[in-house]
């Protein structure tokens, strides 16, 4: 316990070491009971969750896909799955923030040096947030990409990404851009950085304090050794298929999360009269199936990545691809479908502003918007349709 990482200009205890997957359960299982009382309020009066933050960072979470041989437990990707829909049925603005930090986990184990991921995996298993800076909208103010530009032995970066969820809680910020010959990189900078600024303008009316606002920098220095390949759009890559199956589980923890509160709407005593309707009965049956249904598409997502991880082929990954789209695109239909019926069967007493019921409308909407099912289940057509596709249904 003797060094710290700094969070904010805070300090903070190094994590917990995890030493099993069933203690990674648990312990996302004891921080979403910690989460879950004050999510309506952060939520109302956008409180940023800087203390329940700190608390993930704490618990040794951050660190749970690390290899075996950095210390870490490498959990499989259904428990991974597992861990962020905990959290998300708690409080899916928090769940969102460690995405593009386990993503960056993966594109290190797939292109990152041996010197990279002992020092960035050893701070990640201390705690420490990675988050990345990605978007941008426009493409640029002059109309090209972010670039790597050559400074001595280093780099500088500037650049204005958008919809930076969790940078304003990071200790790293992974910046994407070009580098000296045209390929995607990853640079690895302090959240610290001379010329990094983040400014907190996320104004979306859901995952309001994911606070997935805007990151400027300006002639920002980049260590040589601080710039990883991106290898997310390569055909061996299974860096998106962790991006999806943690997208789904968000959706997940927003279904259930919705769910939860229509089944404690509708055995108080605001709305007796349902309890005793069969139809009510019907329909409530119906999200136990859709919400069963996409639990196990996650479970068979996360064993399909796992899988191309270890194998590494071009089967492998098309189907660890084709499983955790259709995964997502499933949660992400079954929150919408409960997310209605909260309102369809609890009626005009569930509106209430103080109930906050509409924030899982508002959080499910906002966050399917980067990615909705119209072009999910475009690509995976295209997929199909291609003559390298594999059919979802043949063996791994």
């Amino acid at each position: 316990m003797g060094t710290v990482s700094h969070l904010h200009d805070r300090t903070r205890p190094v994590a917990h070491r995890i030493a099993s997957e069933e203690e990674a359960l648990d312990i996302a299982r004891t921080l979403a009971g910690e989460f879950a009382p004050g999510a309506s309020d952060r939520d109302i009066n956008r409180v940023l969750p800087y203390a329940e933050l700190d608390l993930l960072a704490q618990s040794g979470l951050l660190g749970i896909t690390l290899p075996s041989e950095y210390d870490g437990i490498d959990v499989s990707n259904a428990v991974l799955a597992d861990v962020i829909a905990i959290l998300a049925e708690a409080d899916s603005a928090i769940a969102e923030v460690p995405q593009s930090h386990f993503q960056f986990i993966e594109a290190l184990r797939l292109a990152g040096t041996e010197e990279q991921k002992k020092f960035f995996y050893a701070r990640a298993l201390a705690g420490d947030l990675f988050a990345g800076a990605i978007v941008e909208q426009p493409r640029a103010e002059n109309g090209q990409p972010t670039r790597l530009t050559s400074e001595g032995i280093g780099h500088r970066i500037n650049s204005r990404k958008y919809y930076s969820t969790g940078v304003l809680f990071s200790d790293w910020v992974v910046v994407s851009a070009l580098d000296l010959q045209e390929k995607p990189v990853f640079a690895l900078l302090s959240r610290k950085a001379d010329g990094l600024q983040v400014i907190d303008d996320w104004d979306g009316f859901g995952q309001r304090t994911a606070a997935s606002g805007t990151t400027v920098l300006q002639n920002v220095y980049v260590n040589a050794d601080s710039v990883v390949r991106d290898k997310t759009a390569e055909p061996h890559s299974t860096i998106a298929s962790i991006g999806q199956i943690i997208h789904a589980s968000i959706d997940l923890g927003i279904a259930r999360a919705a769910f939860a509160d229509l089944l404690g709407f509708l055995r108080s005593k605001s709305a007796t009269d349902i309890v005793g309707d069969p139809l009510a009965h019907s329909r409530i049956g119906q999200i136990v199936v859709a919400l069963e249904a996409a639990t196990a598409m996650l479970e068979r997502a996360g064993k399909k990545i796992d899988f191309a991880q270890v194998n590494g082929n071009d089967a492998q990954i098309a189907q660890a691809v084709v499983s955790a789209a259709a995964a997502r695109a499933t949660a992400s239909r079954t929150a919408l479908d409960v997310v209605d019926a909260l309102f369809e069967l609890a009626g005009p007493a569930a509106t209430k502003i103080g109930l906050n019921f509409d924030r899982h409308w508002r959080n499910i909407r906002t966050h399917m918007a980067d990615e909705p099912l119209r072009r999910i289940h475009r690509e995976l057509g295209t997929t199909q349709l291609s003559s390298a596709s594999i059919a979802p249904g043949s063996p791994a």
